[in-house]
């Protein structure tokens, strides 16, 4: 069964989450999961890049934009955020509104305010918070040979981008350290042969 999963923005304000999430979708042929996100989030993402990013052109911003949009599989544009969110967070309420719009299962989320809630407002919801060092490590146990291909895909991009691939330094830094683990684990035991460094001409 398709797991529909509403990403929230501080997961695609993440470079890291956003690669590893988007990639995984597309070399399973959307067979695991669909992603699902609102114009409220993608605008908090971006504008969250922004604040980090205070002289950043135009252009990336527009192109952050982009690649979102076009790796989603749908955008929930009508949601009512009616005020019976229970969260300590209200500016959460209207990812909890969208996310019920769409019924999605899964929230992707890093934000905290969602997996300090009290149990029985967790179980109360109709989907289920998930970190996303949580969500890739089932990901990773359910299907393995798909996150070997993502690994390699991953590994290949940026030795050729930068001349090193340390994808578990990058999955520690983005908050996915038992993930970042699995896979340093898998990369150990891989043959690494595939990486050759692109020719100039």
């Amino acid at each position: 069964m398709v797991t529909r999963v509403f990403v929230d923005a501080d997961v695609l304000f993440s470079r890291t989450l956003r690669d590893w999430l988007f990639l995984t979708k597309l070399e399973s042929g959307g067979g695991m999961y669909t992603v699902s996100t609102s114009l409220d989030v993608i605008a908090e993402a971006t504008a969250r890049y922004r604040d980090r990013n205070p002289t950043a052109p135009g252009r990336v911003i527009v192109e952050m934009f982009e690649r979102i949009s076009a790796n989603i599989d749908e955008r929930v544009d009508e949601y009512t955020v009616d005020g019976t969110f229970e969260g300590a967070d209200a500016g959460d309420a209207h990812v909890d509104a969208a996310v019920r719009a769409c019924g999605a299962g899964v929230l992707l989320t890093v934000d905290g305010g969602w997996h300090k809630m009290p149990e029985e407002q967790l179980d109360a919801l109709p989907y289920e918070p998930l970190h996303p060092d949580e969500f890739f490590c089932i990901v990773e146990a359910s299907a393995p040979s798909l996150m070997e291909k993502v690994i390699v895909k991953q590994m290949t991009y940026w030795f050729r981008r930068s001349g090193a691939a340390d994808l578990p330094a990058a999955l520690r830094a983005a908050g996915c350290k038992e993930f970042a683990e699995r896979v340093r684990l898998r990369v150990v035991d891989m043959d690494c042969s595939f990486l050759t460094v692109r020719p100039d001409t």
